[in-house]
């Protein structure tokens, strides 16, 4: 058996914040109290002193593309190189992605990509699994993928051309009826294609990264999430809409909910602290990613969002590819989109939160754990510091400052997309199932040691109407 004692932390959950001492057997939190005395836990028990710290439940990155094979290449973040850029950011499970190849099952597809995560991933994970077509197996296909633990799916409003998309309606509606009978959340990416189309053919100047931002609009977004929108009212389901970008689409988000809409809204940190001016300079490429950056307006207005209680998870989308391969491209609509960010990910929206006076630790472990967990269907196994919870902790220094730097952080890519930020807050210490994997800025994953987290009852995450 193995054991470990953390002492005199402050522990913080999304419903409360104490002093207290974890004591953790084989992986699993067995008890939390104001103090256990190392002399009644027995020999063999690893003891750590967290004074000065906070101790969170481990950061869950709702979003991500590991090892992604896209346009002839490959990520340079793979599912081994992605652990450890997460790991120093506190992040012990990501939810990733599968493709729909539209030859196999959905659950063929999905067993498929766990296998490959399973013999890699350092941490743990989960799955959103794409569909791309409506066919006549597809309520069967939806049980099957439901009893392997996938319970979410992923659908997309755009990217007609490489067979993404569900281009009838009726289909997309069909579609949503059969996953609201087999009780699986719908996700949903929101941009609308002929919006898209239209913004290209009027399209009068270069092609180069500036122009991203002017080819996919942010009324682009906000026809996709009414459209799909639309279909969950008619239907009387939830819906997630991922990695929210614009002002416009906030707006949208807010109209379908006075309508009685229930919405999971996911931001992400570079759709709050980044803004289309990184399109403009020479290595503008670098910031390329779909939907693309907006105004600055915009930014606030997220922020504002998140400070509200409107925007439910912040995830990163984080899609890793290497400085050579972004700028081997000039043209916005084949300069390969993504950038990293699982690391960076609690330091930024700490330092929001800090910065901000008007939400604290809390909020932040419910935005980047807590409400995920939920949405997805791994509470309380995941996201919450609780007797019977797995022993995924982060030991947080709130009052450590330092700057983010493509030098200090650890993506494959060779660059952050935040770098010259200062930010307020590290993770010191990332256990995941009692084990440390990233201690005194030594990455110790242990590629394969990840395991697959079956989901639940999913779309839990709450949702405050406005």
């Amino acid at each position: 058996m193995s054991r470990l004692l953390i002492q005199n932390g402050l522990v913080v959950d999304t419903e409360w914040t104490r002093h207290a001492d974890i004591l953790i057997e084989d992986g699993t939190v067995v008890r939390i109290s104001n103090e256990i005395d190392e002399r009644t836990v027995g020999d063999g028990c690893e003891i750590i002193h967290a004074e000065g710290l906070c101790i969170l439940p481990g950061i869950i990155d709702a979003h991500t593309h590991y090892h992604l094979e896209s346009r002839g290449t490959v990520t340079a973040d793979s599912f081994a190189e992605g652990s450890k850029a997460a790991s120093y950011g506190g992040v012990t499970t990501v939810i990733d992605f599968s493709d729909d190849d539209k030859k196999s099952s959905l659950a063929a597809c999905a067993k498929r990509r766990i296998k490959e995560m399973g013999e890699a991933m350092a941490i743990d994970y989960s799955l959103h699994q794409g569909v791309y077509e409506l066919r006549p197996t597809l309520r069967w296909e939806f049980e099957e993928l439901k009893r392997l633990g996938v319970k979410v799916i992923k659908l997309f409003t755009t990217y007609k051309n490489i067979g993404y998309m569900i281009e009838n309606r009726e289909a997309l509606k069909e579609i949503f009826t059969l996953a609201k009978e087999a009780e699986i959340l719908v996700s949903v990416h929101c941009e609308d294609d002929d919006a898209i189309t239209e913004a290209e053919r009027a399209h009068q100047g270069d092609w180069g990264p500036a122009s991203h931002a002017i080819l996919r609009p942010p009324s682009a977004e906000a026809k996709g999430i009414e459209t799909v929108g639309t279909i969950a009212l008619e239907l009387d389901m939830p819906l997630y809409v991922v990695h929210l970008s614009s002002r416009a689409g906030l707006e949208m988000v807010r109209t379908l909910r006075s309508k009685g809409l229930r919405i999971i809204a996911e931001t992400t940190p570079h759709y709050l602290f980044l803004d289309k001016s990184y399109l403009e300079g020479a290595d503008g490429a670098l910031f390329v990613m779909t939907p693309p950056l907006r105004e600055a307006e915009d930014c606030k207005a997220l922020q504002e969002a998140v400070l509200n209680g409107e925007i439910q998870v912040i995830a990163t989308d984080h899609c890793a590819f290497a400085k050579e391969q972004k700028l081997a491209g000039d043209d916005s609509r084949t300069i390969l989109p993504g950038i990293p960010g699982s690391e960076e990910l609690l330091s930024l929206v700490y330092t929001m939160a800090a910065n901000s006076g008007r939400i604290g630790i809390q909020q932040v472990v419910n935005l980047l754990s807590t409400a995920p967990a939920k949405a997805f269907g791994l509470y309380p196994r995941k996201g919450a510091i609780r007797v019977g919870s797995d022993a995924d902790l982060v030991l947080f220094d709130p009052d450590h400052a330092w700057t983010i730097d493509d030098h200090n952080t650890h993506s494959a890519a060779g660059y952050s997309a935040y770098s010259g930020t200062a930010v307020l807050g590290k993770a010191v210490m990332t256990y995941l199932r009692g084990r440390l994997v990233m201690g005194d800025s030594i990455y110790l994953g242990i590629p394969g040691n990840g395991q697959f987290i079956a989901q639940q009852s999913v779309g839990r995450g709450k949702t405050i109407m406005h």
